[in-house]
């Protein structure tokens, strides 16, 4: 009977339980030169020569419940996710819940070149783009020979 103890009985569930331990520990917050680790939402992060895109995945979020803000080159989108469940009695179980719930907050850093006035963010089918245009400056541009 001692290996019960030892072993748990769904050895992946409890290897995927550590895995997440560690990373919530270990978590750094993702930047434009990459180094994710996860976290929700989940982004995809990118640029071209002329912005830097930034895509969230929030489906199933009030858009009036997301803030993003945009401070010395450092980009947070914060909010909260509310699951309601159907009833709230003794005869209601919930069995497995694996949705995230609660408040989340996202910080990207981002590169020098960005033009803080120029910030666009929409919110559709659940994903939130915020594309930030890069400086007139830094933009590429074609030098006349003379």
């Amino acid at each position: 009977m001692l290996y019960r103890n030892l072993y748990p009985r769904d050895l992946f569930a409890e290897l995927d339980r550590l895995q997440r331990a560690l990373q919530q520990g270990g978590d750094v917050s993702p930047n434009i030169r990459g180094g994710s680790r996860g976290g929700y939402p989940a982004m995809n992060v990118g640029g071209t020569p002329n912005s830097v895109e930034i895509y969230a995945f929030l489906p199933g979020i009030d858009p009036a419940a997301i803030e993003v803000q945009l401070e010395k080159g450092v980009l947070t989108i914060a909010g909260e996710r509310r699951i309601e469940y159907p009833r709230n009695d003794e005869k209601t179980t919930v069995h497995i819940d694996e949705r995230f719930a609660g408040r989340f907050r996202r910080v990207v850093t981002l590169p020098d070149d960005i033009d803080p006035n120029a910030v666009h963010a929409r919110y559709r089918d659940g994903v939130l783009h915020v594309s930030i245009a890069r400086a007139a400056a830094a933009q590429p541009r074609r030098i006349v020979i003379q």
